[in-house]
């Protein structure tokens, strides 16, 4: 049976580094797109790239749709058939124009892979995204132990990620030195630290409650202070495996090194949440935890956008369209009250008017009526 064809090999090379390169794509998006079309090929049995035509891209549609995942075991989620889709139909146009491929098929043939029109709203529609709240963060962080060096590293770990709302492959990588807890800031220089499109920032430090803070720089102290760490080693170190007594290799304590994937971190997140008896939440969650902390605190345009801007993001509409969603359970609260307008919003919409005219009579503005 054939497990690979040379060519389509190395046109796939080429479009590898096109999308890295030239459309500057991360790691992740790359490993999607050789995914997508490790898919076609096993369903063609690895065909010559040269040989497609639209009847197999119609035909590959069904075939994926009537796919089990190999965790669930289910028929493929309608967003797992999009994207997969889509990849598959991106390398075919990007296929079309080269030497060898062109006079074999068009550009626009590869809109057949196009899933259907309600495919693709269930697909692409936005659900609402499941966070734990300040509180359920705090009851895990109470429940995991601290006897031993790598659990108050786990611990820190979890307490850092609300504190500071990073990425866990920024976490993964950040160094002693980029923590300043007398400023109660994080420096995501991303020189050294692995930040989304790689994008240099600061964060200073969430008001999510002083025990947080002081998890967070109890860890940094004990790293500096008894084991003498200095600036360029690293804030979260892997777990040093070793062979144990029993001949078995097993953790004994810390490596002065970065963890080389963020699997590890999300080990930990996984085990504290099923320890505390809590559904599991991953480390990306936390930044929803923390927007909507946002939308309760911050009172003025001025203060939420700040709060994107400690999230990294460079508008308030990416906070707003990417996490700030209110939930559902919010939403009808606010629906409710609206419904039962009280004296104190009509105090409230008087106050916002006196502040919005004396904001114009302090711009200059002639508020005299004529």
């Amino acid at each position: 049976m054939t497990t690979h064809n040379a060519e389509n090999e190395r046109i796939k090379r080429k479009y590898f580094v096109y999308l890295k390169e030239a459309k500057r794509q991360s790691e992740a998006t790359v490993d999607a797109a050789a995914g997508a079309l490790n898919r076609f090929e096993v369903y063609t049995k690895h065909r010559d790239f040269k040989l497609f035509h639209l009847e197999q891209a119609t035909a590959f549609k069904k075939h994926l749709a009537e796919q089990n995942g190999v965790m669930s075991g289910e028929k493929l989620s309608k967003a797992t058939l999009f994207v997969a889709l889509t990849q598959v139909k991106r390398f075919f146009q990007w296929l079309s124009d080269k030497p060898g491929y062109k006079s074999r098929f068009q550009y626009s043939d590869a809109d057949y892979f196009n899933p259907s029109g309600k495919d693709t709203r269930i697909a692409t529609s936005r659900r609402e995204q499941k966070a734990p709240t300040v509180e359920q963060i705090k009851h895990v962080l109470d429940a995991m132990p601290t006897r031993m060096e790598i659990e108050r590293r786990n611990r820190a770990l979890i307490a850092f990620t609300l504190l500071t709302g990073a990425r866990d492959s920024a976490i993964a990588s950040m160094k002693l030195k980029h923590v300043d807890l007398a400023a109660s800031r994080v420096d995501q220089d991303a020189r050294e630290v692995n930040t989304k499109f790689s994008k240099t920032f600061e964060t200073f430090f969430f008001p999510v409650g002083n025990e947080i803070r002081n998890i967070v720089a109890d860890w940094v102290t004990y790293l500096r202070q008894e084991r003498l760490w200095g600036n360029d080693d690293p804030l979260f170190p892997a777990t040093r495996i070793a062979l144990g007594t029993a001949r078995q290799f097993e953790a004994s304590g810390l490596e002065r090194k970065h963890w080389t994937t963020t699997s590890p971190i999300r080990m930990i997140f996984r085990k504290a949440f099923e320890t505390a008896g809590l559904p599991y939440f991953n480390p990306h969650s936390f930044r929803s935890t923390l927007v909507r902390l946002g939308q309760d605190l911050c009172k003025s345009p001025e203060e939420f956008k700040v709060w994107s801007q400690n999230l990294g993001h460079e508008g308030v509409l990416t906070t707003f369209l990417s996490y700030g969603e209110v939930e559902c359970q919010r939403q009808g609260e606010i629906m409710r009250a609206l419904a039962n307008p009280q004296s104190v919003q009509q105090s409230n919409i008087r106050e916002f008017a006196e502040a919005f005219i004396q904001q114009l009579r302090d711009s200059g503005v002639d508020m005299q009526v004529k």
